[in-house]
């Protein structure tokens, strides 16, 4: 009996919020494995969050229809240890630009130390997409008055509604 084992990749980030770059390494990824789970990361000490975990898997979900072989969850903890969980053996990180490398492959390497079954694969996105980061959007979506493109239209429309609840707030 030949039995096939199905690969099944986890696709980590704080994704606040997610943008086309990140949807396009979601594309690649889900051309690349039988499933992919889109993991949005409930906290990190080192990161102040615009919408909260469950307002991001949203925003992710409504962007997963074209996807048939992908979900989203929140999670939290220790990723290697969601990983085996989810009974994912591949990590899917995705590569901007050189200054990503560094700390993508600290975490790599840490989360091999962790638990050696578990392989990271990075992706590139479309160059189109390189200088993106959920950082830069929010500044521009936020602090000025231009739209970019880069979001999908749920996530614009999710910062509109930010930008015109927080402009009747009084700042003094």
């Amino acid at each position: 009996m030949n039995i096939q084992r199905m690969t099944i990749a986890l696709y980590p980030g704080t994704f606040d919020p997610v943008t086309k770059g990140h949807l396009d390494v979601l594309s690649r990824a889900c051309s690349l494995f039988d499933e992919v789970v889109v993991a949005v990361s409930e906290g990190n000490s080192s990161k102040d969050t615009l919408f909260d975990a469950s307002e991001r898997v949203r925003l992710v979900e409504e962007n997963l229809k074209i996807h048939k072989n992908a979900t989203v969850s929140s999670f939290s903890g220790l990723l290697v240890d969601y990983a085996l969980e989810k009974g994912a053996s591949v990590v899917i990180r995705g590569l901007r630009a050189v200054s990503d490398f560094e700390y993508e492959f600290q975490m790599a390497q840490m989360n091999r130390h962790l638990d050696s079954s578990i392989e990271t694969i990075f992706l590139m996105p479309n160059e189109k997409y390189f200088y993106t980061s959920s950082q830069l959007i929010k500044q521009v979506h936020l602090f000025g008055k231009r739209e970019t493109d880069l979001v999908p239209q749920n996530v614009l429309s999710a910062l509109r509604e930010i930008n015109r609840f927080d402009r009747g707030k009084d700042h003094s």
